[in-house]
This record gives structure tokens, sequence and C-alpha cells, in this order.
């Protein structure tokens, strides 16, 4: 059994369900490494979506694999990864080549609202390859999963997040419906699929009900065991201002388009495929996990607000060093230190550009930790300095260097958290 994305949400999920089970499987990913960290010993390959896109390009890669399952998918495209290659070119080209190899059996994880009326390039894209492949001799199954909630899953995080916030802003009044469907029913209708003597050509994989946004959110609170929240519309433009400056991770036109067209279906042909009605999303939130969710998505927003209050401080930090505090002053300070002179210049400047410089980084997030582990350093050092030249800051009325105590326990903290934050 070859499967395609294994390392990703879905695809990872899969893998599990197949081994659980006691099937053989390859992982075709672009980092075969991390399939076998996460699976010692299981068998791979190297693919690249972006890069594989003939039937030739496929051909070796099917060799000893009885069925395929495609699980690659990229709600985010950006340079070669473009939705055109990783979603329609290359998926054509793996079902040429199975139909070439004799493979017996092909499984699709496409998208709900993947069809004719798609109007954004995501499901556009994922609707070509459902195209191509039901439209092939193989014997396959398209799947289309709604709106998928698991834990780890970034999109289950956003929405858990959201469903803490203290006032839930909600685009319009939250009428959207959507239908969630919980991880572990998408993994048990691949396996179904692949089971079936005669599989379903197209499969709807969506929850039991449809739901509004605004009814969602509030199940999730139930769930984590909290009290209803106030609601704050958002008015169109303004929500539509804020996804325009948001990175793509967070939102995007795209995402606020499929939502505004609403992504529900008729849950029968699950059922009938399951043998069994697909679960409620609350059912999937036991209440001992209830707390630990609950603290982790409170993390998630809060923080962000926290990290960039930090590199806010460092940025003021360098703009008082560059000239908003008159700089004779500064070199008067500094002259206590032993430092005159262009020493004192080449302290004073290049104590700003540091501070900048650690303010931008830290706004940007690339090497989190260690950047953490910087700041906590530069912190220390500044405070032991003051604390044996210039002593008497330490009684100074508003505290400059006592507010270091609670600056070093936020940038622990966020030497800790804030890396799990970003995953």
């Amino acid at each position: 059994m070859l499967v395609t994305g294994a390392t990703g949400l879905i695809g990872a999920a899969i893998v599990d369900g197949l081994r659980a089970r006691g099937d053989a499987v390859i992982a075709a990913v672009r980092d075969p490494g991390a399939a076998r960290s996460r699976w010692p010993g299981i068998d791979t390959v190297a693919v690249d979506f972006a890069v594989d896109l003939s039937p030739v390009a496929w051909q070796p890669r099917l060799a000893g694999a009885d069925a395929v399952v495609n699980a690659v998918g990229t709600f985010v495209a950006h340079g070669k990864d473009s939705f055109e290659a990783v979603h329609a070119v290359a998926p054509r080209a793996l079902f040429a080549a199975c139909e070439a190899a004799g493979v017996a059996r092909v499984i699709q994880i496409s998208a709900l609202g993947a069809d004719a009326g798609a109007d954004v390039a995501f499901q556009r894209s994922k609707a070509l390859a459902d195209e191509a492949l039901l439209a092939s001799p193989l014997t396959a199954t398209v799947l289309r999963p709604s709106l998928v909630y698991a834990p780890d899953g970034a999109s289950s995080a956003m929405f858990l997040a959201w469903s803490t916030l203290p006032w839930l802003p909600l685009p319009g009044d939250g009428r959207q419906r959507i239908q969630p469907v919980v991880l572990d029913d998408v993994v048990a209708a691949v396996l179904a699929a692949l089971d079936a003597e005669h599989p379903p050509r197209c499969v709807d994989v969506v929850g039991p009900r449809a739901t509004t946004l605004r009814d969602y959110l509030a199940t999730l609170r139930r769930a984590l065991g909290l009290p209803p929240a106030r609601v704050l519309p958002v008015p169109r433009p303004l929500l539509r201002a804020a996804v325009a400056l948001s990175p793509p991770r967070l939102a995007s036109p795209d995402a606020l388009a499929m939502l505004d067209r609403g992504n529900h279906a008729d849950p029968s042909p699950l059922t009938a495929l399951l043998g069994r009605p697909p679960q409620p999303v609350e059912k999937a939130i036991p209440p001992g996990q209830a707390a630990s969710l609950r603290r982790a998505a409170r993390l998630r927003w809060t923080l962000p607000p926290l990290r960039w209050t930090v590199a806010l401080v460092w940025l003021w930090t360098a703009a008082v060093s560059f000239g908003l505090y008159p700089p004779a002053d500064s070199l008067a300070l500094l002259a206590r230190v032993d430092l005159h002179g262009f020493p004192a210049l080449v302290a004073l400047y290049g104590a700003a550009a540091l501070d900048a410089g650690i303010g931008l980084a830290l706004l940007r997030r690339r090497r989190a930790r260690a950047l953490y582990r910087l700041q906590i350093a530069v912190i220390l050092a500044y405070t032991v300095l003051v604390t044996v030249f210039l002593p008497e800051f330490w009684l100074h009325p508003y505290g400059p260097i006592s507010k270091n105590l609670p600056l070093l326990a936020a940038l622990l903290v966020l030497h800790e958290l804030d890396t799990v934050e970003a995953r």
C-alpha cells in the first residue's frame, strides 16, 4: 500500500490505521527521514509533487504497491508548490502510472466543494484530479472531507483557540454553514473504501449534521468546559482588510470565500460506507482531555501578543538609544562604566543596533529558541553591568531594572512554549 503525503495530518493517520490492522505500507513523502523517524523500519520512497509531473517519474515508485492512497494537499501555494502542480498535474501523472502498472485500487483524498462550482484555486485544482481519476478505468474512490477535526491539526487548533476567546469575533453573523468531520472517520472511510468489493466512486466525508460557524464554536466551548461567550460580529470590509494583512497560514481570501460558500453535504453516503453514522465532533473531545486542550487553545492566542510586546520593548529601547533619549545623557551614563569617546559611541549605537535586530528577528520568528536564549543572555548581561556600575537604578521609583525579572520570566515561557504554538 503506497500512501502519498504520509507525514501530513490525514496521511499520517491513514498510515497509522493501515499499520494497526497489519497492512504493509510504503510512505511516499518528500522527506523519507521524517517518515522513518515517526515509523522506524517503514518502507519509504522519495516523491515531490511539485517535480514528479509525468507518469514515467511515478512508475518506479509504484514497485510493490497493490493500492495507492493519495493524501497530498496544500492549502497555501508558494513557489513551485502551486495548486496546479500539487493537486492536479502530479496526481494525474500518478493515476496514469497506476493504470499502466496495474495497481488494483486508488483512493484520492480530495476536499468538499471540489466541483464545477468551485470559486477558489484550492478546490478547482482538487476537482481536476478528481475528474481525471473518475474518468479512468481504475477501481477508484474520491473521498471529499469537510473541515477535519483533529486536536493536533493546524485548522482544529485554530478553531479551538478561536472558541476560547472571551469575545468571539465572527464574520458577519457567523451563520456560515459547515459540517466538520473527525479525523478517525476520514481514516475509517479510507479503510472501508479499500476493503469494499464494489467501492463507491465519490463520497462526501462529513459529520452527522450541518451547523453554523457560530454554533460550532459554541460546541467547542462546551466540550472544553467553558461558559457561553459573547459574540462580536465583524463587518465584511473590516474582515477582508484583516484577512489581507494576515499571514496565509492564519487566514486567506480563499478560506473566507469557501466559508461563505458553505461546507456541508448529505452524510448518508458516508454512513453507508462506514456502516454507522459519523461521529459528532464533541464526542471526539473526551472530558479528561478538556483541560489540556483548553490550556493549549488559550496559549495559542496569548503567546503571540506576549511575543509582540517583548519585540516592542526591544524596538522601543533601540529607538530611545538612537536619539529619543538625549545622547549626551546616555554617554554620561557610559562614562560611569569607564567608556569615553569613540568606544562609548560604539557601545551606545552598537547596543541600539543589537536591540533593534533582536526586536525585528522576534517579529519574524526565525530560529526562535536560539533567539529567546540570546535575549535572556543580553538582559542578564545588562542587569549585571547596571548592578555593578549603576546600582542606584535598582532603587529607581519606576523600577527600570527590577522589571527585567518579569521580562526574563516571560522569555522563559516563550522559550518553552512559543515553538509549540508555531507548528
